[in-house]
């Protein structure tokens, strides 16, 4: 996997049109749109570009420029790098009630457009939209015949988070798909996997041989994963209460990153082969029990910042007496030849201690506790190879050594690397994500049966009546998720 000076050494995308649905949503003005104009700023994204803003409400194209420009500018981005970009490349449609005759509207909007700047056809449709939308907008798409481009152009799709809200209707979405579109035309997005530390997991293990050799349940005690935030729901009660942590976080980020860590040594560095093994980890998860191996949460009031914060239930637009979960954390095993018995214990949870990504692989202990007997103190902890995705993306291994003079003791320090140390600000993700679009990359984006084999494996959970604890805003979550661990002595990291 390209390491990171990818994005630097990526060529130019194709001439395309981009077509945006929810042109005028949050996720636009704050990622997608800043991405595509850094994308160009530094020569990935051509000037011959253009964008489409498809969207309900009643704008024109001067009122669409004008939305972008303002949306850019509190992105940060200067007028000196637009020069003139958002009168050239964008462009708006309106789809208010999603009728064939809107979309035909559409088709002969980007046929002009195409042959205004002479582009060749290639079309990249985004799906910015709320989940209900996913399905009628893919099958009014393709009905007005835009599954397909013209002449030798190609037509991609992207479809953001959430895919599905559980096994049936991921099943169901993966359908409405698959009727117009190939799996080779759709790319699924979730932004971890934009992320340079995860991207380089593969480049970690599979050229490193000194870890590589080391990753088994001969050497490994156990993984944890934390996906933790120290803001609330932020106002988005109406989509928090039908969705929870589970299917917010656990479904998609915690087990995307999960897979990557397990998963075997694919025959290639391509989509098909990075992706098939993939699927092979997520197919051997073992059944979860929810009474055993899964805990549940929701917040109190508390503090974060320094600040008293609301509990969830106080927050508005929660249903009075809500059990939607907060926090989840649970304790999964692979039955695999390399993970046998080796726990994977991951959690996630909002108004949790601090924002905090990790993987932290712990290594077993030594078999003899050599220093016991000279009163310098045990092993405190095992050897840990931390990865940091967020917000500092690095990796750190802990290790123990003599301190200095006497008597003897002994301390845990890491040697650690950190990204931005070595190459100064990281590309964003979306960055990242939009650039593989555009040059027809599905390595770092899901695949349908990943999507499946996920919801698979948590329809238990999201069928079965779990208690939900709470505990205070501000914490590291309830107290039972400590019943999860792996019983070596070791807890959940806090660093």
């Amino acid at each position: 996997m390209p390491g990171p000076s990818r994005q630097t050494a990526a060529p130019p995308a194709p001439p395309h049109v981009f077509v945006v649905f929810g042109a005028t949503g949050d996720l636009v003005r704050r990622k997608l749109l800043p991405a595509l104009v850094a994308l160009m700023r530094e020569g990935h994204v051509g000037a011959e570009v253009r964008i489409v803003g498809v969207a309900r409400s009643e704008l024109d194209d001067a009122g669409f420029r004008t939305w972008a420009r303002e949306a850019l500018a509190e992105a940060g981005v200067s007028e000196d790098d637009l020069e003139g970009w958002c009168d050239d490349c964008l462009s708006y449609v309106a789809v208010g009630t999603g009728a064939e005759e809107e979309y035909r509207r559409l088709r002969q909007h980007l046929e002009a457009v195409e042959e205004a700047a002479g582009l060749p056809g290639n079309r990249v449709f985004y799906l910015a939209l709320p989940p209900a939308a996913f399905a009628p907008t893919v099958t009014a798409l393709g009905e007005a015949g835009l599954h397909r481009s013209p002449g030798d152009g190609w037509t991609r799709l992207v479809i953001e988070k959430p895919f599905g809200h559980d096994l049936a209707s991921a099943q169901a979405l993966n359908r409405a798909v698959h009727r117009w579109f190939d799996e080779s035309q759709v790319y699924r997005i979730d932004h971890y996997l934009g992320k340079e530390t995860v991207q380089n997991l593969l480049v970690f293990r599979f050229s490193n041989m000194v870890f590589e050799s080391l990753w088994n349940r001969e050497r490994i005690d156990s993984v944890q994963i934390t996906v933790a935030e120290d803001i609330g729901i932020e106002g988005r009660a109406g989509y928090y209460e039908h969705a929870g942590a589970l299917r917010d976080m656990v479904q998609n980020h915690v087990t995307q990153v999960l897979s990557l860590i397990a998963m075997e040594v694919p025959v290639a560095y391509d989509a098909d082969a990075v992706r098939g093994e993939k699927i092979k980890a997520l197919r051997s998860l073992r059944r979860l029990d929810p009474e055993r191996h899964v805990v549940l949460g929701q917040y109190e009031a508390g503090h974060a910042g320094g600040k008293p914060v609301p509990g969830y239930l106080e927050e508005e637009g929660v249903t009075a007496g809500s059990t939607t979960e907060t926090f989840a954390a649970m304790r999964l095993y692979l039955d695999s030849w390399r993970w046998q018995g080796v726990p994977f214990l991951v959690r996630t949870g909002k108004r949790l201690h601090r924002r905090v990504t990790e993987i932290a692989v712990v290594f077993r202990r030594p078999p003899v506790a050599l220093f016991e007997s000279m009163d310098c103190g045990l092993q405190v902890e095992s050897n840990v190879l931390v990865i940091t995705l967020q917000p500092d993306e690095g990796f750190a291994l802990y290790f123990d050594l003599k301190t200095p003079g006497e008597p003897l003791a002994l301390r845990n320090y890491p040697l650690h690397f950190s990204y931005e140390e070595a190459f100064g600000p990281l590309p964003g993700a979306y960055e990242t994500l939009l650039l593989d679009v555009l040059q027809g990359d599905q390595t770092l984006f899901v695949h349908a049966e990943e999507v499946e084999e996920s919801w698979r494996l948590y329809a238990p959970l999201l069928e079965h009546e779990l208690p939900v604890h709470g505990y205070a805003a501000g914490s590291w979550g309830p107290e039972e998720a400590n019943r999860l661990l792996s019983g070596n002595g070791a807890g959940w990291r806090t660093r």
